[in-house]
Protein backbone atom coordinates (compact mmCIF):
# COMPACT_ATOMS: atom_id res chain seq x y z
CA UNK A 1 0.00 0.00 0.00
CA UNK A 2 1.25 3.29 -0.91
CA UNK A 3 2.90 5.39 2.14
CA UNK A 4 0.75 8.41 1.94
CA UNK A 5 -2.57 5.61 3.27
CA UNK A 6 -0.05 4.72 6.10
CA UNK A 7 -1.57 7.43 8.72
CA UNK A 8 -5.28 5.94 7.71
CA UNK A 9 -6.98 3.32 10.06
CA UNK A 10 -7.03 0.30 9.05
CA UNK A 11 -10.98 0.45 8.35
CA UNK A 12 -10.71 3.44 6.39
CA UNK A 13 -7.79 2.60 3.73
CA UNK A 14 -10.30 -0.85 3.54
CA UNK A 15 -13.25 1.22 2.11
CA UNK A 16 -11.06 3.55 -0.43
CA UNK A 17 -8.76 0.87 -1.66
CA UNK A 18 -12.15 -0.52 -3.86
CA UNK A 19 -12.59 2.95 -5.07
CA UNK A 20 -9.01 3.89 -6.29
CA UNK A 21 -8.96 0.78 -7.52
CA UNK A 22 -12.00 1.59 -9.70
CA UNK A 23 -10.93 4.87 -10.42
CA UNK A 24 -7.11 3.73 -12.33
CA UNK A 25 -8.51 1.76 -14.03
CA UNK A 26 -11.16 3.39 -15.74
CA UNK A 27 -8.00 6.28 -16.50
CA UNK A 28 -6.25 3.50 -17.98
CA UNK A 29 -9.72 2.82 -20.61
CA UNK A 30 -10.19 6.24 -21.41
CA UNK A 31 -6.76 6.51 -23.01
CA UNK A 32 -6.91 2.76 -24.65
CA UNK A 33 -10.05 4.00 -25.99
CA UNK A 34 -8.46 7.36 -27.80
CA UNK A 35 -6.15 5.45 -28.93
CA UNK A 36 -8.17 3.03 -30.75
CA UNK A 37 -11.23 5.69 -31.65
CA UNK A 38 -11.95 5.00 -34.80
CA UNK A 39 -11.33 7.58 -37.98
CA UNK A 40 -13.92 9.65 -39.12
CA UNK A 41 -15.18 9.16 -42.40
CA UNK A 42 -15.11 11.78 -45.24
CA UNK A 43 -15.36 12.47 -48.84
CA UNK A 44 -12.73 14.66 -50.36
CA UNK A 45 -12.25 16.68 -53.70
CA UNK A 46 -8.84 18.27 -55.07
CA UNK A 47 -8.64 21.60 -55.49
CA UNK A 48 -8.81 21.95 -59.18
CA UNK A 49 -7.29 24.94 -61.66
CA UNK A 50 -9.99 26.00 -63.81
CA UNK A 51 -12.05 29.24 -65.46
CA UNK A 52 -15.08 30.79 -63.45
CA UNK A 53 -17.81 33.54 -64.61
CA UNK A 54 -17.96 36.25 -62.47
CA UNK A 55 -21.54 36.51 -62.08
CA UNK A 56 -23.25 39.58 -60.63
CA UNK A 57 -26.74 39.37 -59.39
CA UNK A 58 -29.22 42.51 -58.50
CA UNK A 59 -32.69 43.45 -58.31
CA UNK A 60 -33.90 45.70 -60.90
CA UNK A 61 -36.60 48.26 -61.62
CA UNK A 62 -37.93 47.74 -65.57
CA UNK A 63 -38.30 50.71 -67.75
CA UNK A 64 -39.41 51.58 -71.53
CA UNK A 65 -36.71 51.21 -74.32
CA UNK A 66 -37.89 54.87 -75.44
CA UNK A 67 -40.92 56.76 -74.57
CA UNK A 68 -42.46 60.18 -75.31
CA UNK A 69 -44.94 62.44 -73.90
CA UNK A 70 -46.73 64.15 -76.58
CA UNK A 71 -47.50 67.90 -75.71
CA UNK A 72 -48.83 70.48 -77.59
CA UNK A 73 -47.31 73.53 -79.03
CA UNK A 74 -49.94 75.96 -79.07
CA UNK A 75 -52.88 77.00 -76.82
CA UNK A 76 -56.03 75.68 -78.70
CA UNK A 77 -58.99 73.52 -77.50
CA UNK A 78 -59.31 69.40 -78.34
CA UNK A 79 -60.78 68.80 -81.05
CA UNK A 80 -60.65 65.22 -80.90
CA UNK A 81 -58.79 62.66 -79.46
CA UNK A 82 -58.13 59.37 -82.09
CA UNK A 83 -56.36 56.69 -79.45
CA UNK A 84 -56.91 55.00 -76.25
CA UNK A 85 -54.82 53.70 -73.33
CA UNK A 86 -53.32 50.52 -74.49
CA UNK A 87 -53.78 51.34 -78.41
CA UNK A 88 -50.93 50.62 -80.26
CA UNK A 89 -49.62 53.34 -82.82
CA UNK A 90 -46.80 54.07 -85.58
CA UNK A 91 -44.06 56.47 -85.74
CA UNK A 92 -46.34 59.77 -87.50
CA UNK A 93 -49.77 58.21 -86.84
CA UNK A 94 -52.09 61.08 -85.83
CA UNK A 95 -53.20 60.86 -82.33
CA UNK A 96 -55.69 64.33 -81.55
CA UNK A 97 -56.77 67.67 -83.91
CA UNK A 98 -57.26 70.83 -82.22
CA UNK A 99 -59.51 73.43 -83.11
CA UNK A 100 -57.87 75.43 -85.84
CA UNK A 101 -59.75 77.38 -87.96
CA UNK A 102 -58.16 81.38 -86.86
CA UNK A 103 -55.08 79.65 -88.16
CA UNK A 104 -55.95 78.50 -91.07
CA UNK A 105 -57.61 82.14 -91.56
CA UNK A 106 -54.53 83.80 -90.80
CA UNK A 107 -52.29 81.80 -93.19
CA UNK A 108 -54.52 82.31 -96.28
CA UNK A 109 -53.90 86.20 -95.06
CA UNK A 110 -50.34 85.53 -95.20
CA UNK A 111 -50.43 83.74 -98.63
CA UNK A 112 -52.34 86.85 -99.90
CA UNK A 113 -49.65 89.31 -98.96
CA UNK A 114 -46.51 86.99 -99.71
CA UNK A 115 -48.53 87.41 -103.46
CA UNK A 116 -48.43 90.50 -102.90
CA UNK A 117 -45.12 91.23 -102.28
CA UNK A 118 -43.71 88.79 -105.22
CA UNK A 119 -46.00 90.86 -107.80
CA UNK A 120 -44.40 94.32 -106.19
CA UNK A 121 -40.74 92.36 -106.59
CA UNK A 122 -41.43 91.92 -110.06
CA UNK A 123 -42.35 95.19 -110.70
CA UNK A 124 -39.73 96.45 -108.82
CA UNK A 125 -37.52 94.84 -110.75
CA UNK A 126 -38.77 94.83 -114.38
CA UNK A 127 -41.06 97.65 -115.36
CA UNK A 128 -40.29 100.37 -113.07
CA UNK A 129 -36.28 100.02 -113.40
CA UNK A 130 -36.61 100.16 -116.74
CA UNK A 131 -38.89 103.54 -117.10
CA UNK A 132 -36.75 105.32 -114.94
CA UNK A 133 -33.10 104.38 -116.70
CA UNK A 134 -34.71 104.48 -120.29
CA UNK A 135 -35.91 108.36 -119.01
CA UNK A 136 -32.29 109.19 -117.67
CA UNK A 137 -30.69 107.69 -120.37
CA UNK A 138 -32.88 110.65 -122.62
CA UNK A 139 -31.42 112.89 -120.29
CA UNK A 140 -28.61 111.88 -120.78
CA UNK A 141 -28.09 112.26 -124.48
CA UNK A 142 -30.17 115.75 -123.99
CA UNK A 143 -27.37 116.99 -122.04
CA UNK A 144 -24.53 115.61 -124.56
CA UNK A 145 -26.04 117.90 -127.00
CA UNK A 146 -26.55 120.60 -125.22
CA UNK A 147 -23.10 120.72 -124.25
CA UNK A 148 -21.69 119.84 -128.17
CA UNK A 149 -23.64 123.28 -128.35
CA UNK A 150 -22.39 124.99 -126.15
CA UNK A 151 -18.62 123.97 -127.05
CA UNK A 152 -19.39 125.34 -130.26
CA UNK A 153 -21.10 128.53 -129.52
CA UNK A 154 -18.29 129.04 -127.14
CA UNK A 155 -15.33 128.26 -129.68
CA UNK A 156 -17.11 130.15 -132.09
CA UNK A 157 -17.11 133.66 -129.79
CA UNK A 158 -13.59 133.15 -129.03
CA UNK A 159 -12.66 133.12 -132.76
CA UNK A 160 -14.48 136.38 -133.26
CA UNK A 161 -13.19 138.40 -130.18
CA UNK A 162 -9.55 137.49 -131.69
CA UNK A 163 -10.81 138.53 -135.18
CA UNK A 164 -12.48 142.11 -133.31
CA UNK A 165 -15.78 141.50 -134.83
CA UNK A 166 -17.56 140.24 -131.25
CA UNK A 167 -17.47 141.93 -128.05
CA UNK A 168 -15.47 140.05 -125.02
CA UNK A 169 -18.45 139.64 -123.00
CA UNK A 170 -20.15 137.73 -125.48
CA UNK A 171 -17.55 134.77 -125.11
CA UNK A 172 -17.72 135.13 -121.71
CA UNK A 173 -21.55 134.51 -121.82
CA UNK A 174 -20.55 131.50 -124.06
CA UNK A 175 -18.21 130.66 -121.55
CA UNK A 176 -20.80 130.39 -118.87
CA UNK A 177 -23.38 128.41 -121.24
CA UNK A 178 -20.73 126.14 -121.83
CA UNK A 179 -20.13 125.28 -117.65
CA UNK A 180 -23.31 124.66 -117.43
CA UNK A 181 -24.08 122.55 -120.04
CA UNK A 182 -21.22 120.33 -118.89
CA UNK A 183 -22.88 120.41 -115.36
CA UNK A 184 -25.88 119.49 -115.99
CA UNK A 185 -24.27 116.70 -117.91
CA UNK A 186 -21.96 115.28 -115.37
CA UNK A 187 -25.30 115.41 -113.15
CA UNK A 188 -27.31 113.01 -115.50
CA UNK A 189 -24.75 111.16 -115.98
CA UNK A 190 -24.20 110.05 -112.83
CA UNK A 191 -27.56 109.40 -111.85
CA UNK A 192 -27.91 107.18 -114.63
CA UNK A 193 -24.77 105.15 -113.11
CA UNK A 194 -26.87 104.62 -109.89
CA UNK A 195 -29.92 103.37 -111.32
CA UNK A 196 -27.55 100.95 -113.45
CA UNK A 197 -25.73 99.96 -110.14
CA UNK A 198 -26.34 101.37 -106.64
CA UNK A 199 -30.27 102.36 -107.11
CA UNK A 200 -31.40 99.29 -108.81
CA UNK A 201 -29.03 96.74 -106.31
CA UNK A 202 -31.14 98.98 -103.32
CA UNK A 203 -34.41 99.13 -104.33
CA UNK A 204 -34.28 95.33 -105.72
CA UNK A 205 -32.66 94.83 -102.35
CA UNK A 206 -35.66 95.95 -100.76
CA UNK A 207 -38.28 94.47 -102.78
CA UNK A 208 -36.55 90.94 -102.04
CA UNK A 209 -36.67 92.16 -98.29
CA UNK A 210 -40.24 91.93 -98.41
CA UNK A 211 -41.11 89.02 -100.39
CA UNK A 212 -38.83 87.40 -97.67
CA UNK A 213 -41.05 89.10 -94.99
CA UNK A 214 -44.06 87.69 -95.98
CA UNK A 215 -42.52 84.11 -96.98
CA UNK A 216 -41.79 83.81 -93.50
CA UNK A 217 -44.78 85.17 -91.94
CA UNK A 218 -46.19 82.26 -94.02
CA UNK A 219 -44.05 79.73 -92.67
CA UNK A 220 -44.85 80.73 -89.12
CA UNK A 221 -48.46 80.31 -89.56
CA UNK A 222 -47.96 77.44 -91.37
CA UNK A 223 -45.95 75.76 -88.76
CA UNK A 224 -48.32 76.39 -86.36
CA UNK A 225 -51.32 75.29 -88.19
CA UNK A 226 -49.36 72.04 -88.22
CA UNK A 227 -48.98 71.99 -84.45
CA UNK A 228 -53.16 71.59 -84.32
CA UNK A 229 -52.25 68.16 -85.64
CA UNK A 230 -50.90 66.24 -83.41
CA UNK A 231 -48.89 63.32 -84.01
CA UNK A 232 -46.54 60.19 -82.43
CA UNK A 233 -42.89 60.76 -82.34
CA UNK A 234 -42.44 56.78 -82.15
CA UNK A 235 -44.04 53.52 -82.40
CA UNK A 236 -45.25 52.16 -78.77
CA UNK A 237 -48.31 51.62 -77.10
CA UNK A 238 -50.67 54.70 -75.55
CA UNK A 239 -49.90 54.53 -71.82
CA UNK A 240 -51.88 57.88 -70.45
CA UNK A 241 -54.22 60.21 -72.19
CA UNK A 242 -55.45 63.11 -69.63
CA UNK A 243 -57.29 65.50 -72.10
CA UNK A 244 -60.53 64.80 -73.95
CA UNK A 245 -62.34 66.66 -76.83
CA UNK A 246 -63.29 70.39 -75.65
CA UNK A 247 -60.85 70.94 -72.65
CA UNK A 248 -58.25 73.54 -73.64
CA UNK A 249 -55.06 72.06 -74.59
CA UNK A 250 -52.48 75.33 -73.05
CA UNK A 251 -49.24 75.39 -74.75
CA UNK A 252 -46.92 72.65 -72.82
CA UNK A 253 -49.89 70.67 -71.78
CA UNK A 254 -49.80 66.63 -72.22
CA UNK A 255 -52.16 64.90 -75.01
CA UNK A 256 -50.79 61.58 -75.15
CA UNK A 257 -47.80 59.69 -73.32
CA UNK A 258 -46.23 56.91 -75.60
CA UNK A 259 -44.13 54.19 -74.17
CA UNK A 260 -42.00 51.40 -76.47
CA UNK A 261 -41.78 48.22 -74.83
CA UNK A 262 -40.60 45.87 -77.21
CA UNK A 263 -37.29 46.03 -75.75
CA UNK A 264 -36.81 46.01 -71.94
CA UNK A 265 -34.56 48.39 -70.21
CA UNK A 266 -33.54 46.91 -65.99
CA UNK A 267 -31.95 49.79 -64.39
CA UNK A 268 -29.80 48.37 -61.03
CA UNK A 269 -28.11 49.82 -58.45
CA UNK A 270 -24.74 47.81 -58.37
CA UNK A 271 -21.56 48.29 -55.48
CA UNK A 272 -18.83 49.67 -56.91
CA UNK A 273 -16.52 46.80 -56.01
CA UNK A 274 -18.82 44.49 -58.47
CA UNK A 275 -19.69 46.87 -61.13
CA UNK A 276 -16.28 48.12 -61.45
CA UNK A 277 -15.77 44.26 -63.76
CA UNK A 278 -18.83 45.18 -65.34
CA UNK A 279 -18.22 46.56 -69.18
CA UNK A 280 -20.84 48.04 -71.89
CA UNK A 281 -21.45 44.39 -73.86
CA UNK A 282 -21.51 42.58 -71.05
CA UNK A 283 -24.12 39.39 -71.22
CA UNK A 284 -26.83 39.41 -69.21
CA UNK A 285 -29.99 37.63 -68.26
CA UNK A 286 -33.68 39.22 -67.07
CA UNK A 287 -36.31 36.53 -65.75
CA UNK A 288 -39.68 36.65 -67.86
CA UNK A 289 -43.21 34.71 -67.16
CA UNK A 290 -41.57 31.75 -69.61
CA UNK A 291 -38.10 31.99 -68.51
CA UNK A 292 -35.02 33.61 -68.74
CA UNK A 293 -34.34 36.27 -71.19
CA UNK A 294 -31.20 37.29 -73.19
CA UNK A 295 -29.73 40.67 -73.17
CA UNK A 296 -26.44 42.36 -72.55
CA UNK A 297 -25.40 45.88 -70.34
CA UNK A 298 -26.06 48.94 -72.45
CA UNK A 299 -24.97 51.60 -69.93
CA UNK A 300 -22.38 51.74 -66.74
CA UNK A 301 -22.92 54.72 -65.15
CA UNK A 302 -19.50 56.66 -64.85
CA UNK A 303 -20.63 57.93 -61.29
CA UNK A 304 -21.21 56.78 -58.30
CA UNK A 305 -24.41 57.67 -56.00
CA UNK A 306 -23.18 59.21 -53.06
CA UNK A 307 -26.79 58.59 -51.33
CA UNK A 308 -26.01 54.30 -52.16
CA UNK A 309 -22.55 54.22 -52.90
CA UNK A 310 -23.44 52.06 -55.74
CA UNK A 311 -23.20 52.27 -59.60
CA UNK A 312 -26.49 52.36 -61.95
CA UNK A 313 -26.26 49.68 -64.79
CA UNK A 314 -28.92 49.20 -67.55
CA UNK A 315 -29.22 45.92 -69.02
CA UNK A 316 -31.22 45.92 -72.44
CA UNK A 317 -33.21 42.71 -73.27
CA UNK A 318 -35.87 42.11 -75.87
CA UNK A 319 -39.48 41.96 -74.22
CA UNK A 320 -41.56 39.05 -76.54
CA UNK A 321 -45.10 39.75 -76.16
CA UNK A 322 -44.36 42.62 -74.16
CA UNK A 323 -45.19 40.93 -71.09
CA UNK A 324 -42.72 42.53 -69.26
CA UNK A 325 -44.37 46.07 -67.93
CA UNK A 326 -42.18 49.50 -66.80
CA UNK A 327 -41.94 50.00 -63.04
CA UNK A 328 -41.88 45.78 -62.36
CA UNK A 329 -38.71 44.89 -60.50
CA UNK A 330 -36.73 41.65 -62.23
CA UNK A 331 -33.45 39.88 -60.57
CA UNK A 332 -31.06 40.32 -63.49
CA UNK A 333 -27.77 38.42 -63.88
CA UNK A 334 -25.25 39.73 -65.10
CA UNK A 335 -21.34 37.84 -66.51
CA UNK A 336 -19.13 40.10 -65.56
CA UNK A 337 -16.01 38.71 -66.81
CA UNK A 338 -14.11 35.26 -67.54
CA UNK A 339 -11.60 34.38 -64.42
CA UNK A 340 -9.16 31.68 -66.46
CA UNK A 341 -6.67 29.12 -64.69
CA UNK A 342 -7.33 29.71 -60.90
CA UNK A 343 -8.10 27.61 -58.00
CA UNK A 344 -11.28 26.06 -57.28
CA UNK A 345 -13.50 23.97 -55.11
CA UNK A 346 -17.07 23.04 -54.37
CA UNK A 347 -18.96 25.32 -51.90
CA UNK A 348 -19.42 22.49 -49.37
CA UNK A 349 -15.56 22.61 -48.49
CA UNK A 350 -15.59 26.05 -47.12
CA UNK A 351 -16.17 25.91 -43.09
CA UNK A 352 -16.08 29.08 -40.72
CA UNK A 353 -13.68 29.77 -38.30
CA UNK A 354 -14.60 30.49 -34.85
CA UNK A 355 -12.62 33.85 -34.51
CA UNK A 356 -14.09 34.65 -37.90
CA UNK A 357 -12.86 34.22 -41.72
CA UNK A 358 -12.95 30.85 -43.46
CA UNK A 359 -10.91 27.07 -43.95
CA UNK A 360 -10.71 23.99 -45.21
CA UNK A 361 -9.90 20.95 -43.94
CA UNK A 362 -6.99 19.61 -46.06
CA UNK A 363 -6.35 15.56 -46.24
CA UNK A 364 -2.70 15.14 -45.86
CA UNK A 365 -1.03 11.69 -47.23
CA UNK A 366 -0.90 10.94 -43.13
CA UNK A 367 -4.86 10.73 -43.38
CA UNK A 368 -5.22 13.43 -40.59
CA UNK A 369 -7.33 16.65 -40.98
CA UNK A 370 -4.89 19.76 -40.94
CA UNK A 371 -6.95 23.21 -40.60
CA UNK A 372 -6.18 25.53 -43.63
CA UNK A 373 -7.05 29.07 -43.80
CA UNK A 374 -8.52 30.91 -46.68
CA UNK A 375 -9.39 33.39 -48.41
CA UNK A 376 -11.86 33.17 -51.32
CA UNK A 377 -13.01 35.35 -54.61
CA UNK A 378 -15.58 34.82 -57.26
CA UNK A 379 -18.32 32.27 -56.16
CA UNK A 380 -20.11 30.69 -59.55
CA UNK A 381 -22.87 27.55 -58.51
CA UNK A 382 -21.12 25.25 -56.76
CA UNK A 383 -17.79 26.58 -57.14
CA UNK A 384 -15.67 28.50 -55.22
CA UNK A 385 -12.43 30.67 -56.00
CA UNK A 386 -9.73 29.82 -53.68
CA UNK A 387 -7.32 33.50 -53.72
CA UNK A 388 -4.64 32.34 -50.64
CA UNK A 389 -4.41 29.40 -48.65
CA UNK A 390 -4.50 26.10 -51.37
CA UNK A 391 -2.81 24.78 -53.98
CA UNK A 392 -3.79 22.73 -57.09
CA UNK A 393 -3.96 18.71 -55.77
CA UNK A 394 -4.35 19.37 -52.41
CA UNK A 395 -7.53 17.19 -51.03
CA UNK A 396 -10.41 18.75 -49.07
CA UNK A 397 -13.08 17.70 -47.10
CA UNK A 398 -16.25 18.10 -48.65
CA UNK A 399 -18.42 15.79 -46.52
CA UNK A 400 -18.07 14.97 -43.23
CA UNK A 401 -15.57 18.24 -42.00
CA UNK A 402 -18.82 19.91 -39.87
CA UNK A 403 -17.01 19.58 -36.17
CA UNK A 404 -13.71 17.77 -37.79
CA UNK A 405 -11.49 18.98 -35.36
CA UNK A 406 -7.59 19.86 -36.59
CA UNK A 407 -4.72 16.50 -36.83
CA UNK A 408 -8.04 14.73 -36.23
CA UNK A 409 -7.93 10.97 -37.59
CA UNK A 410 -9.84 10.70 -40.83
CA UNK A 411 -11.02 8.11 -43.56
CA UNK A 412 -11.77 8.42 -46.89
CA UNK A 413 -14.90 7.14 -48.06
CA UNK A 414 -16.62 7.47 -51.74
CA UNK A 415 -19.66 9.60 -52.36
CA UNK A 416 -23.15 7.37 -52.00
CA UNK A 417 -24.33 6.83 -55.68
CA UNK A 418 -27.40 9.30 -56.68
CA UNK A 419 -30.90 8.31 -55.66
CA UNK A 420 -32.89 6.33 -58.87
CA UNK A 421 -35.95 6.96 -59.49
CA UNK A 422 -38.75 4.17 -59.08
CA UNK A 423 -38.65 3.52 -63.06
CA UNK A 424 -35.09 2.50 -63.12
CA UNK A 425 -34.96 0.18 -60.09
Amino acid sequence: MNAKYAALSPALVAMLTPCLLLISCHGKEKEKAAETEAPTPVQIEEARRGPIDHIVTSDAVLYPINQANVTSKISSPLKRVLVNRGDHVKAGQLLAELESRDLSAAASESKSQLEQAQANYVAATGATMLDEKTKSQADLDYAKQSLETAKRLYDNRVELVKQGALAQKMADDAKVAMVQAQSQFDTVQRHLQTLNSTGQREQTRSAQAQVDAAKAHLESLNAQLSYAEIRSPIAGVVADRPVYPGEMAASGTSIVSIVDISQIVARANIPVKEALSIKVGSPATIPGPEGDIAGKVTVVSPAVDPSTTTIEVWVQAPNPGEKLKPGGTVHVTIKAETLKDVILVPAAALLNFDEGGLKVMVIGDDNLAHERRITTGVRQGDNVQIATGLQEGEKVVVAGGLGLEDKAKVKIVEAPPADVDEDEK
